[in-house]
């Protein structure tokens, strides 16, 4: 069994220590420029590589991440936490950059790519049936679930997916993806919501995500297009390289610890030699882990799609813990992103008196003033009448305006009415 937490110094050692391992380990080969994609043969996740890189270019970023474990720490610690945990969804944006058409995965794809999610994270997923005797006791819902975005981080509606043409060929793991300047498209507030973006990576990459502590400008996850449920990726097709990313998005590393026998910061995943491809036989023993073995089935550990299907509870406790008193992904938990803005009907105003001679009222089905509406008058030539002006109370003055009729057009700014009276 893996010992899970550490103290704050011990922490940093550790994280100085995984950052070191990654040079040895099994991982992705980060493309230096746009070319095209290579047949995707074994599962390739550059979420590692560019934990490394952030950890090197930012030093303070070492010392969010201990602190961040700290507070895992004290969440695990905490029976009573753990135990009154409320589920929390979180709003998704999902951000779809192409270049050809069949880049430009479609609405209906986008949606089962946050249906599998939902099953996944939930333990929900049809194939659950499948995990080992030995490991079903520590399979677990996580409380976690995802829903694409209903209200724009300035409170417009939206259906949470944008759709982005660009001449981009293919993208690294450098977040060129996530910068509109190079070609990409800039993150929605990551305190409020998970950015998702779903583009053409290079070199035989399926995604990468960042985990918690880094920059907001490029907080989340990116994903291969033909990854997603349907896509061509075969066998990485079934939207569980989502799954995985989003697993690192919420504080979860390799089930190997991305080391030989490494540590991956939970107690109840077994320690594994390296990472498992294709789809292992049970049990694979390594690292005298017998007589269960590898817990290959984990959506940490880079199996075939068809062949990962849990988290663990210790898992779970780690994402739990970002949501609780001091966590750094707190902000999603009460975001509104997921809720769609209020719709209020257009008010049927009234002029009167119509004919009018000095003052026209301007009035709500209720009687009272339309303050907030105001008013363009034409002639019925289509000419505006600049003569008349609005007043905050809801009255418009035609007193200069010459007898005859009158079209004049109402707004509040969202809705437009038209009405007619007549001047004497």
């Amino acid at each position: 069994m893996k010992k899970t937490f550490y103290s704050l110094s011990l922490g940093l050692a550790c994280l100085a220590s995984i950052s070191a391992s990654a040079q040895t380990g099994q991982r992705a080969i980060l493309p230096a420029n746009g070319q095209l994609p290579t047949k995707v043969a074994n599962r390739g996740c550059a979420a590692m590589e560019v934990l490394d890189a952030q950890l090197a270019a930012n030093p303070g970023l070492a010392q969010r991440l201990s602190a961040i474990e700290a507070q895992t720490a004290r969440y695990a610690a905490n029976p009573v936490a753990m135990r009154t945990t409320a589920a929390v969804t979180i709003p998704v944006v999902v951000h779809v950059l192409y270049r050809t058409s069949t880049e430009n995965v479609s609405d209906a794809q986008v949606q089962a790519q946050i249906d599998v999610l939902n099953q996944d994270f939930a333990k929900t997923n049809t194939d659950a049936s499948l995990i080992p005797a030995a490991f079903a006791g520590l399979a677990a819902n996580t409380n976690v679930q995802f829903a694409l975005a209903k209200r724009t981080p300035t409170g417009g509606a939206t259906n949470g997916i944008i759709h982005k043409v660009t001449k981009v060929t293919s993208w690294s793991s450098n977040d060129a993806v996530k910068n509109s300047k190079r070609g990409g498209d800039d993150a929605w507030d990551a305190t409020k919501y998970l950015n998702i973006w779903v583009c053409n990576l290079g070199q035989g990459l399926l995604g990468y995500a960042q985990f918690p502590g880094g920059s907001t400008t490029t907080d989340g996850v990116v994903v291969l297009y033909s990854s997603l449920p349907g896509g061509s990726a075969a066998p990485y097709n079934k939207g569980r390289t989502a799954t995985h990313e989003v697993g690192h998005y919420l504080n979860l590393r390799h089930i190997w610890g991305d080391a030989s026998c490494g540590n991956d910061l939970v107690s109840d995943t077994p320690t594994q030699q390296t990472s498992n491809y294709g789809c292992p036989t049970f049990p694979k023993v390594t690292c005298s882990n017998g007589p269960n073995g590898d817990m290959f089935m984990n959506y940490m550990d880079y199996t075939d799609d068809a062949c990962m299907y849990m988290f663990s509870n210790g898992q779970s406790s780690r994402m739990n813990a970002l949501f609780a008193t001091g966590g750094a992904r707190v902000g999603l938990a009460t975001s509104n992103g997921a809720t769609a803005p209020l719709t209020v009907a257009a008010t049927s105003l009234t002029l009167y008196p119509n004919p009018a001679t000095d003052q026209l009222n301007i009035r709500t089905a209720m009687d009272t003033p339309a303050s907030n509406w105001t008013a363009k008058v034409y002639d019925l030539r289509g000419f505006e009448m600049k003569q008349t002006r609005t007043s905050a109370s809801g009255t418009l003055d035609v007193s200069a305006l010459p007898t005859g009729f009158y079209q004049v057009v109402l707004t509040d700014g969202v809705n437009v009415q038209h009405q007619r009276f007549q001047k004497q």
